[in-house]
């Protein structure tokens, strides 16, 4: 029967295994590997320096390459890893040639031999054809699934940086004290919010500050959960979210009536700009057609400059301490005293636990990698000496192992 009849003939699930075997292989292999992580990053790039490329991160094309990518480096392990588990329990003969090295010892019985190897550590099969018997061992075979584990961390690694890229989102917004802002783009059922309570700083030699402490609250359907404290490079975690505060800035707290006494404006004003080195802003009133512009006159006064504008121009300025009233034209301003401003960045990284885990899981295969190689050593009789055929990975100094196995067997270098 040919073989084309022969493959036909086959049971249907012996049929299905093949295949699944093929495409196994084809996924698992080296170059489609490289080939997926190549376009995944260059997705990446052309999003990060085309404008409007971004959004297609977000389609299900996007999400179908990533997936292929993680199923690669699955495949990669799938197929690698009964092959390493075989050579590792049943250990096999090591071929003479390049990489190799050999040395000749005394001659012992395979028994001797075997026992002698297992004391090294060395895991050891003997096998034997009629008069003729080898010795086969494999010190740290377990050592060959750190490489494998390594193919698919460093999948992890790029998925979960590419996820990122593609799902995650940042926000940035500004709070004075008791305002609140949600963490992302309002969407129906979306609730996690934070609201600015206080900001507490203190100021060193030169004004610098020496501490800058962020107290918030993390609201969720408009109810406080948790109280927590922001500091420079420790960001609050809440629902997936890493909220950094960003950028500070004084504002000032006015309180602004008509001549009759109705309030126009009660609130902190933020002077978020910088004109001649000094801190800036403006408010408006429009029901009186007045802008008041603000500057920070005097810092270590504490003194507020103000001006009050209309359609046709300046209308009046003055210089305000705290707790200080003035007329500006037809309205009254109070100036309350300064507070401040804080810009927050909330940030949401779904492949964060990807990134994390496949850097550990690539530093700890490379360790082992490096540092617990694996060793494969064949034994064959040759006249009335021992033939010792010794491999290694990342081998380039085979003294010690020699001497080792030397001394296992009981001879002198």
């Amino acid at each position: 029967m040919s073989t084309a009849r022969a493959s036909v003939s086959l049971p249907a699930a012996d049929r299905w295994a093949r295949l699944a075997e093929r495409v196994l292989r084809a996924l698992g292999d080296a170059r489609a590997g490289a080939l997926l992580i190549v376009a995944t990053g260059a997705a990446n790039l052309v999003a990060a320096l085309v404008p409007g490329v971004r959004p297609l991160l977000e389609g299900p094309a996007y999400a179908a390459l990533l997936g292929i990518m993680v199923i690669s480096g699955v495949a990669a392990v799938a197929v690698r890893a009964p092959v390493a588990w075989r050579e590792w329990r049943r250990p096999g003969p090591v071929a003479p040639g390049a990489g190799a090295v050999s040395v000749t010892v005394p001659a012992l019985e395979a028994a001797e031999v075997a026992a002698r190897l297992g004391e090294k550590g060395y895991r050891v099969r003997v096998e034997r054809s009629r008069s003729r018997w080898s010795v086969h061992g494999v010190r740290r075979g377990w050592s060959r699934f750190a490489g494998i584990g390594s193919h698919l961390a460093l999948v992890l690694l790029v998925a979960g940086a590419a996820i990122g890229a593609a799902f995650g989102s940042q926000t940035v917004f500004s709070l004075l004290p008791g305002d609140q802002a949600l963490l992302d783009a309002p969407r129906p059922g979306f609730s996690s919010a934070v609201r600015l309570d206080a900001l507490d700083a203190e100021l060193g030699p030169g004004g610098r500050p020496t501490r800058l402490d962020t107290h918030v609250t993390f609201l969720r359907d408009g109810q406080p959960v948790r109280a927590d404290v922001l500091r420079v490079n420790e960001p609050g975690a809440f629902d997936g979210f890493l909220v950094h505060p960003w950028t500070y800035g004084p504002a000032a707290r006015l309180r602004v009536t008509t001549l009759g006494g109705s309030a126009l404006l009660d609130a902190p004003v933020p002077l978020d700009d910088e004109r001649d080195g000094r801190a800036v802003g403006a408010t408006e009133l429009p029901s009186v057609g007045l802008t008041l512009g603000l500057v920070i006159a005097d810092a270590d006064a504490n003194v507020l400059g103000i001006s009050a504008i209309g359609a046709a121009g300046l209308v009046d300025a003055t210089q305000l301490r705290p707790g200080e009233t003035a007329r500006l034209g037809d309205v009254e301003v109070a100036f309350n005293g300064f507070d401040a401003w804080v810009t927050l960045m909330a940030r949401r990284d779904p492949g964060q636990a990807l990134v994390l885990g496949g850097g550990i899981g690539l530093c700890v295969a490379l360790a082992v990698a490096f540092w617990l190689p694996r060793r494969r050593v064949t034994l064959r009789p040759r006249g009335s000496e021992l033939l010792v055929t010794l491999r290694g990975e990342r081998f380039d100094r085979p003294a010690g192992e020699l001497e080792r196995l030397r001394q296992a067997l009981g001879s002198t270098p």
